[in-house]
């Protein structure tokens, strides 16, 4: 950037901050509005929100006194009036705005209390006969820091599109790419949004709609989709094991299942079976609603790597998540004498050490755990498959760091599984280094759950129904949530509402879950409620996944409309796991902002967790959706994966395109986009 003139130091700190580096990241950095001063607006045709140039003579000028003193001049110019109003005013001004005075004037137009008004305009005086000078393009408002004015980034944008000029971006999409999508050149394109002439659809270029920021979003999104791909060539090229055997292993465990797969299952268990009987590693993401049973295509898949001689590890974001996986392994696999071990954060001393060497010589076949899973001291004999839940709460780096876990010079196979189920266009391009399987088919047997939305002024009412669920023989969940992230304030607020719950409640069995106690009294409450020896569990957020206890039918959650849409889908998800009818109440605390209606009118109308995952992308956006882990790798510049992802199927097929036919544009469009930042794909 200091090759530019009026680059100095200082300025260049600044751009720094706005991560421009090079000529080429000033380029990217592109206005988000313009204002149109390349013609004088007849006063006359003037309309409220209307940025305009115009023209006139000074009909009259007063200054007022009223709560703020202001001066106030009339303009007219034959076609209408308007005022112009300023709060703070210097002699100089004023005198400029005397009758007769012929201005030129630049500013939104408002409705005043008389007229419409431009308050604050830029004001130049002109003589009555001077030629309408104004600006040739349309003029480029930037995203800005604090030093740098827009004066100053419109000479910064001047001086590199002169340097564009002498050849500076090369054109790195085929022409025939380019002829067959009907899309400008790179350079073009970006010469057009620095500078857009007249003729340039003002609405479109505020909507990101125009074809030259299509262009730009386009190849954005495609150096992203191709970095991915790298990373899932380099993966590929590396050996894994075969894992072809574990069919009577498979087998033990769905005769002992007292419930059959369905379709969906079987088809997703068949492609991963397929997946593991490859000597290059498996990439593969599990997408499923809350219940269609993930993890037993999980453990299916385990028995499949175990039967085959090596070792499988499961690894979850949470020791809620953990435990219940543990819980599930163990019910499911050491009927089959398979030895199922245990690894997290607060495992320490012998009995971490004990496992470690476990690991370590192959004598423990399958463990379960947190992140402590993927710490240095950790060793497996012959790891061939790693099972990780819930992959929006990890990194790519994360995920990938696993895999040297392996056995020397092959790498495990990796199967990675979510209940957050992610719109298709956005996996496709968030998770394009990975192939994708649905789980598109609940259980035979389950109910959809109503839901009702309740203001917290009701509350009796929903304490009544709580004590009639539970005496017809039903259990029932109670959901604390605070907007304090704090585990503490959580715990006050849970065991203030058990409290209050058993007093209203006098006879039932509550019980009380949140992230503060004790692992081992966290189970046991668990396995007393999945028992029926609790009748309503009072929880903080913590029981959002994992929990499985079929005869739960009713599920309060208190506050709801601080919780995401996912969160709430996720925690409507522990109920409706039986045969009979099941309820959600949502209780919020009114009033209502737009996007908390939003979310609890969405819970109200579907149970579709693709069709939530939908709606939850255009109400929160990408970042959000994904997690911040995810998308701190996956930052655009110019592409919007909600705006833009009528382009990602394209995408996907240009780069297949061109990763056969064009390798060096490859890297060549890496680079550009994404620069440094391609360090991750070498994890």
């Amino acid at each position: 950037m200091t090759a530019l003139k009026g680059v100095g130091p200082k300025n260049a700190e600044r751009l720094q901050r706005l991560g421009i580096h090079s000529v080429q990241d000033l380029l990217f950095h592109l206005p988000v509005r313009y204002q149109d001063r390349t013609r004088i607006v007849p006063i006359g045709s003037l309309r409220p929100g209307d940025q305009a140039v115009i023209q006139g003579q000074v009909e009259l000028a007063d200054i007022r006194y009223g709560r703020r003193r202001s001066l106030l001049a009339r303009l007219a110019d034959g076609t209408g009036s308007i005022t112009l109003r300023f709060f703070h005013f210097s002699g100089a001004q004023q005198s400029n705005m005397a009758r007769g005075s012929w201005l030129r004037c630049f500013g939104e137009v408002r409705n005043g209390p008389q007229t419409y008004e431009l308050v604050h305009p830029e004001v130049q005086r002109v003589a009555e006969d001077e030629p309408a000078e104004v600006e040739q393009a349309l003029t480029p408002i930037y995203p800005t820091t604090e030093g740098m004015h827009q004066l100053t980034w419109r000479d910064l944008s001047e001086r590199a599109l002169a340097l564009l000029g002498r050849g500076g971006l090369d054109e790195l999409l085929p022409a025939a790419v380019l002829q067959a999508r009907a899309m400008p050149e790179l350079a073009a394109a970006v010469r057009l949004l620095h500078r857009p002439p007249p003729d340039q659809s003002l609405r479109l270029l505020s909507d990101s709609g125009h074809p030259a920021q299509r262009r730009l979003a386009f190849e954005e999104l495609l150096a992203h989709q191709l970095s991915l791909r790298v990373l899932r060539q380099r993966q590929r090229q590396r050996g894994a094991p075969v894992l072809a055997g574990g069919d009577s292993l498979q087998q033990a465990l769905l005769d002992r299942l007292p419930f059959a797969l369905t379709r969906a299952q079987q088809r997703v268990l068949q492609q991963i079976d397929d997946d593991l009987a490859q000597a290059h590693p498996a990439l593969r993401l599990v997408q499923g609603d809350v219940g269609s049973g993930k993890t037993v295509v999980a453990a299916l898949a385990a028995l499949r790597c175990v039967g085959s001689g090596h070792q499988a590890a499961i690894m979850a974001p949470t020791e809620l998540l953990a435990e219940q996986h543990l819980r599930n392994f163990s019910d499911w696999l050491q009927p089959l004498d398979i030895e199922v071990g245990w690894l997290s954060g607060r495992y320490k001393g012998k009995r971490r050490q004990a496992v470690l060497d476990c690991l370590a010589d192959g004598s423990l076949p399958l463990v379960v755990g947190t992140h402590a899973l993927f710490q240095d001291d950790v060793a497996f004999q012959r790891l061939g498959l790693v099972i990780v839940d819930e992959q929006h709460r990890f990194g790519v780096h994360q995920r990938l760091a696993l895999r040297e876990k392996g056995v020397a010079g092959q790498v495990p196979h990796q199967l990675v599984m979510t209940a957050t189920p992610i719109p298709r266009t956005l996996a496709m391009t968030a998770y394009a280094d990975l192939d994708l399987s649905v789980i598109d088919e609940l259980p035979p047997g389950r109910t959809p759950v109503s839901t009702v939305v309740i203001a917290d002024a009701r509350r009796d009412q929903v304490v009544e129904r709580v004590a009639m669920a539970c005496r017809e023989g039903r259990q029932a969940y109670w959901v604390c949530t605070l907007i304090e992230e704090s585990e503490a304030l959580q715990a006050q607020a849970a065991e203030d509402t058990a409290a209050a719950l058993t007093e209203a409640l006098e006879g039932l069995r509550i019980g009380l879950v949140h992230g503060r106690m004790k692992a081992a009294d966290k189970e046991a409450t668990m396995r007393a409620f999945k028992a029926g020896e609790i009748d309503l569990l009072v929880a903080t957020t913590v029981i959002e996944v994992g929990v499985d206890v079929p005869n739960a039918s009713l599920m309060v959650i208190e506050n709801a409309e601080r919780l995401g849409l996912s969160q709430l889908h996720q925690l409507r998800g522990r109920v409706g796991r039986g045969a009979q009818q099941s309820h959600c109440v949502l209780m919020y605390h009114p009033p209502l902002g737009g996007v908390a209606q939003e979310r609890l009118r969405v819970m109200r109308e579907t149970n579709d967790g693709f069709e939530i995952a939908r709606r939850d992308l255009e109400i929160r956006g990408p970042g959000e959706v994904l997690g911040t882990r995810q998308t701190g790798e996956m930052q655009f510049r110019i592409a919007d994966l909600l705006r833009d992802q009528d382009m990602v199927a394209d995408v996907q097929v240009l780069a297949d395109e061109l990763l056969r036919e064009h390798p060096r544009r490859v890297a060549l469009l890496i680079q550009r986009w994404i620069g440094a930042r391609v360090q991750y794909a070498d994890v």
